[in-house]
């Protein structure tokens, strides 16, 4: 097993340091700020980050004997030899995390569901402690709003009826040119066919005022 001693976590090399994903200050004594780097330990804690692929938080690793004492530890802890990690479950489904612990090569285990974090040590083989109780999945409520149905939409209605208008006074400027050059007979109704017309643009301005309005309500609703 190949351990290295510092006085205080400032005095690890930068070089010497070689787990991309913990810092020294993390593994150090909590207590004294002393560290001793396990090194076949902290390949594991890696292997165990890349293998979950999302952060752990450390609560515990080298305990110096004096922090080990204060704190009530175990007189031959894995802890006082670097080799034992106490890690949150905050971000971590227990389940999920003691299969990926178990497969890099952590044999001893600790449950400690009461303060949320789990002990994994390289053994011997042992577990105590009480199972964390199964999660449940949690999925997020979908926050989108309902779609409009396009048949209700007030914006289609007032775009359909100033097309509907629009097309409609067209019509019947088109019918008034014609009855104007073919139908000299009729020409008494050509007044009331513009009369016609204009009432069909006054209702294609209504539909756009329509549509216009229902934008600028939706968009306030922030449903657009």
């Amino acid at each position: 097993m190949t351990t290295t001693f510092h006085r205080h976590w400032r005095d690890v090399p930068e070089s010497a340091w070689r787990w991309p994903n913990f810092s020294p200050a993390e593994i150090a004594c909590r207590g004294t700020g002393k560290l001793l780097v396990n090194e076949p330990a902290l390949d594991k804690l890696q292997a165990l980050r890349d293998r979950l692929g999302k952060p752990l938080i450390v609560r515990s690793a080298y305990r110096s004997p004096e922090h080990n004492r204060a704190v009530g530890g175990a007189t031959r802890s894995k802890h006082l030899d670097g080799a034992a990690f106490d890690i949150a479950m905050t971000n971590h489904d227990p389940a999920a995390f003691e299969a990926a612990a178990r497969a890099v090569g952590f044999l001893g285990f600790g449950f400690y569901p009461r303060s949320g974090f789990m002990h994994i040590d390289l053994g011997p083989a042992r577990e105590w402690g009480e199972r964390f109780p199964p999660r449940a999945t949690a999925f997020a409520p979908d926050a989108r709003p309902a779609r409009e149905v396009l048949a209700e939409s007030r914006t289609l209605k007032g775009s359909g009826a100033a097309g509907v208008a629009t097309v409609g006074a067209a019509g019947v400027e088109v019918a008034q040119q014609i009855l104007g050059e073919t139908q000299s007979a009729i020409l008494p109704l050509v007044p009331y066919l513009d009369t016609l017309r204009w009432l069909f643009i006054a209702l294609a301005l209504a539909g756009i005022a329509v549509a216009i309005h229902a934008r600028i309500d939706d968009w306030k609703r922030g449903r657009r």
